[in-house]
């Protein structure tokens, strides 16, 4: 059974990962203009920012540089590319005009590829309808960049603020960040047409995905070899805690719901117990290899529910679909108007649908709370050092409180995903058994009944 769930972990793997690249991307850079003054903290765009993905890992306490990795796309005509997720940002030293302090900062630039003669472009899209997504950008004709400037003539006339470049639909402002003066950066964007090639990068959280199933595998294999070495001795430590876990979520939740088909179905819903675990406790560490919001992720929760979907109705029962199609209840509910066959089908999409919201809700939402405590220590900065103080205790006690509360939350959700996975899983097994069992029932009764008038006759032949 633990050799299963290692396939089985592997299969989960690829396929979160691959709807993973679905999901939004962190900025991988910020945008700043020198001729403005400091703006106001946008709340909103932090929170984001740290719970999207993204093409480069933050390094540890350092909000500028990046873990670079492997971005690989394909381009309009055809050509695969790979490079460094390094190659597309650039750090800049900017200076603050007002005080002199000098910054660093991290701003996008254009990745410029040759093959063929022919030259590629790439750039990690801001100011576009595919933000913060790597997309090919080729130089605007003549004809385009008229239309462009009318465009933009037409946005500005009709708006009294000035919010800079803004965003039209199959074009991408580029900030041209190699023109500097005196240290400082100017925004001066040109726009490109952009075309949003197939990409199939390894972004942080597909990167959080694979060393969270090596870290499962790992697990596993370290209890399989442990049987092996030591037969049926109880492990110690840490391993114990695991087989603890193990028996666990077998013999306590997956034995009492599925019965004797819980061997059947305990290598996947083990697997997708220790993998959201493992997800969950990961993204509560800061540091790497942690800090990837991999169940806060609706793409990742999506294909989880899809695979309890997928397991459910393909290996459902005559005696489930029966149900479904054609259940038992009065004839007029199900016949000239579909109304429970309607309802029915439904369900079948309400249960991966409540799945993969409550696992991606309850997640998101623990992550969203610790990061909007920390936050109000910097938003009341400004009020005073007194209050100021105050809020930081107060930020720094309720965040430690959440964070140790969301570990107990990350085996509540882990324990809930994988109890009703089995509870769906069983719905389309246990029709076959109480259908079986009605029948030995009707045969048992049949047989009494015949007994019975058998009996009966005798007696009345002998009156």
């Amino acid at each position: 059974m633990l050799k299963r769930i290692n396939v089985i972990m592997l299969m989960l793997a690829l396929l979160t990962a691959g709807f993973a690249q679905a999901a939004p991307a962190n900025p991988a850079a910020r945008h700043y203009d020198n001729e403005e003054k400091e703006k106001p903290m946008d709340v909103k765009e932090i929170i984001f920012e740290h719970l999207g993905d993204g093409y480069g890992w933050e390094v540890p306490f350092s909000h500028v540089y990046r873990m670079p990795l492997p971005v690989i796309v394909r381009a309009q005509d055809g050509q695969w590319f790979s490079f460094s997720s390094g190659d597309l940002t650039e750090v800049i030293v900017v200076k603050d005009e007002e005080t002199g302090k000098e910054k660093k900062e991290l701003i996008p630039v254009v990745k410029t590829c040759e093959r063929n003669g022919k030259q590629y472009q790439f750039v990690i899209a801001h100011t576009s309808k595919h933000k913060d997504k790597v997309v090919e950008i080729e130089p605007l004709t003549a004809q385009e960049q008229a239309e462009i400037d009318k465009q933009l003539a037409d946005k500005r006339a009709g708006s009294d603020v000035d919010e800079g470049m803004p965003v039209i639909d199959g074009y991408v402002c580029v900030e041209d960040a190699s023109v500097k003066e005196n240290g400082h950066l100017h925004d001066k964007g040109t726009y490109y047409k952009e075309y949003r090639p197939l990409d199939i990068s390894i972004t942080k959280n597909v990167l959080a995905l694979f060393i969270s199933a090596l870290l499962v595998t790992a697990m596993v294999m370290g209890l399989v070899r442990y049987y092996k070495r030591c037969g049926l001795r109880a492990p110690r430590k840490g391993m114990g805690f695991f087989e603890m876990l193990v028996s666990f979520v077998y013999y306590d939740n997956l034995k009492p719901v599925l019965g004797d088909k819980a061997a059947k179905f305990a290598p996947y819903l083990l697997t997708a117990f220790f993998f959201i675990l493992t997800m969950n406790l990961l993204g509560l560490i800061v540091v790497f290899p942690g800090g990837a919001n991999l169940t806060g992720n609706i793409a990742i929760t999506l294909v989880l529910a899809l695979c309890t979907f997928v397991i459910t109705n393909v290996l459902g029962t005559k005696h489930y679909w029966k149900e479904i199609f054609w259940p038992d209840v009065p004839i007029w509910l199900k016949c000239p108007l579909p109304i429970m066959q309607v309802i029915e089908i439904f369900g079948i999409f309400t249960k991966p649908a409540a799945l993969c919201v409550r696992l991606f809700a309850n997640m998101m939402g623990g992550h969203m709370i610790v990061i909007t405590l920390t936050l109000l220590i910097f938003i009341f900065a400004g009020f005073g050092a007194a209050l100021a103080g105050g809020t930081a205790v107060v930020s720094v006690l309720f965040s430690v409180f959440m964070l140790a509360l969301d570990v107990l939350v990350s085996f509540i959700q882990a324990y809930v995903f994988t109890l009703l996975s089995a509870l769906f899983i069983a719905m389309g097994q246990a029709k076959e058994e109480h259908g079986k069992e009605l029948d030995k029932e009707d045969e048992l009764l049949r047989k009494e009944a015949a007994e019975i008038d058998h009996m009966e006759g005798r007696e009345v032949g002998s009156i």
